[in-house]
């Protein structure tokens, strides 16, 4: 490794004088040509690791080779490429948001060398023009960026299909040095992480850094009702000067229970769900990167918040709801005290939100039935005209709870059929709770949908729930968590 060469990367592209120990690790690592499987928690440092290698590969090979991410989350995807805009790096990403015509200006771009990293979402590989893309970018891809690569695995605890070809991806691009990020992983992950990449152990290596940070008080309360909950947040926030996060599984409880918070607590409360509209999203998201301790500011959230916020002075995090699963949980209180102060993170756990989580986790895993009776309602009805959850709510589930589910499973078989190519998302607006609006693609069979598999994994995120349960009746919440991760 060119160490002259990466300290002035990363002091003249980043405006950095130096690297954690666990960055310099990895970056050496990949640097010399090996691959890395990495896990490191939200807010330390995961996206240097493949960022600058990258530059500094691209820098060796005479301008030539760009550095290939792969991100499942759009929203962190444009952050990020907006930020290494901002400092004059050559990036750029492409994703369903992106239209079509920009769609191949990128390409046009991608294929002559401009850029030094490019972003995509795992759909892509499928996608003959971004090949063609590729395969003409002078130099090729010198560095394989898989980040959130639990998604990689039907262990992780979310499942991205697209991303299950990407060992094969891999060596149609020549088995480029790879390197695989994510904040949680299980040992069970972590194989599987290297069986689907077609590697093992001694050839990736794992580098991680301690599940356990001293800072974070991890602690556990049980509560009976709505007023014993919001009574047990206003207790545990007082005397607690800075900003914090309430966190919700749904959004009618969100809704239902921000307002009594507001009544309750004597420090501005905020909303934030991914159905408000955009505008009020980002004044959300603006007044809570910007609030300072003294404001005492209270954001009452779903989990749509928080993948990417970067706030080094969050002092508490209370899950009002059961988290859906230990990698949830330990991403989210992840999110308190990265500047090294002491932070409260609390689990109130009432015995009725286990069941919230059950119906939730039933929503994201809709049986094959439902899927082809779908399928079936979207082909009589919506061959020709785009459609959403609440067209096809009323023709499939009915007034009542058809199937023994709530009517919020509907956006969940949209998005299955979605990841089938048997529908697609449009660009129109979508209706007044933020859900998108699809077209007809393609009609699917039976046999394309592996109704074990959906089984399977139904019984999987159950399990994941009762570990969450478990969690909550530990005597060390920490050491729990290090066991659940092997770490």
């Amino acid at each position: 490794m060119d160490s002259d060469l990466i300290q002035s990367t990363l002091r003249d592209r980043f405006g950095l004088e130096s690297l954690r120990p666990l960055q310099a690790e990895i970056i050496q690592q990949v640097m010399d040509g090996g691959d890395a499987l990495v896990v490191m928690p939200t807010g330390s440092g995961k996206s240097l690791c493949f960022q600058l290698p990258s530059l500094a590969m691209n820098h060796e090979c005479g301008g030539e080779g760009i550095g290939l991410v792969f991100s499942p989350l759009i929203a962190l995807m444009e952050d990020q490429v907006h930020a290494l805009k901002k400092r004059g790096i050559r990036a750029e990403y492409v994703n369903s948001t992106v239209s079509k015509p920009e769609r191949i200006k990128r390409y046009k771009k991608l294929a002559e060398g401009d850029y030094e990293l490019f972003y995509a979402t795992p759909e892509r590989m499928t996608k003959p023009d971004f090949r063609a893309a590729l395969d003409a970018c002078p130099g090729g891809v010198n560095l394989l960026a898989i980040d959130e690569c639990h998604c990689v695995t039907k262990w992780g605890h979310d499942l991205r299909p697209a991303y299950q070809r990407i060992g094969e991806f891999r060596k149609e691009l020549g088995d480029p040095v790879t390197i695989a990020l994510t904040a949680t992983a299980t040992k069970a992950v972590r194989e599987d992480v290297r069986v689907v990449l077609g590697t093992d152990e001694e050839s990736m290596p794992l580098f991680a850094a301690p599940v356990n940070r001293p800072n974070l008080k991890l602690s556990c309360e049980s509560v009976w009702d709505d007023d014993d909950k919001i009574n047990k947040i206003r207790a545990t926030l007082k005397g607690i000067e800075g900003t914090s996060i309430v966190y919700f599984t749904l959004i009618k409880d969100l809704d239902r229970m921000a307002p009594l918070i507001k009544r309750a607590m004597d420090r501005p409360v905020e909303i934030y769900h991914g159905r408000l509209p955009p505008a009020e999203r980002r004044r959300v998201y603006n007044q809570f990167i910007n609030a300072t301790p003294k404001e005492n500011l209270l954001l009452c959230a779903t989990n749509a918040f928080g993948m990417g916020v970067d706030k080094s002075d969050l002092r508490s995090v209370i899950h009002a709801q059961l988290p859906g699963s230990v990698e949830a949980y330990h991403q989210e209180v992840g999110r308190a005290g990265r500047d090294g102060l002491p932070s409260m993170c609390k689990i109130l756990y009432a015995q009725s939100d286990l069941t919230i989580q059950q119906e939730f986790i039933r929503w994201q895993n809709p049986t094959a039935d439902l899927i082809m009776q779908t399928m079936s309602a979207i082909e009589a009805r919506f061959n020709h005209d785009d459609f959403d959850s609440d067209d096809l709510r009323i023709h499939v589930i009915g007034k009542g709870h058809a199937h023994g589910l709530g009517g919020g499973v509907m956006e969940y078989v949209l998005i299955r059929l979605a990841e089938y190519g048997a529908i697609e998302l449009t660009p129109i607006p979508g209706n007044e709770r933020g859900q998108g609006r699809y077209r007809y693609v393609r009609t699917i069979d039976d046999d394309e949908i592996d109704a074990e598999a959906i089984d399977e994994k139904l019984k999987r995120d159950l399990m994941r729930l009762l570990d969450v349960v478990n969690l909550t009746k530990a005597d060390d919440i920490p050491v729990y968590i290090s066991e659940y991760f092997g770490l």
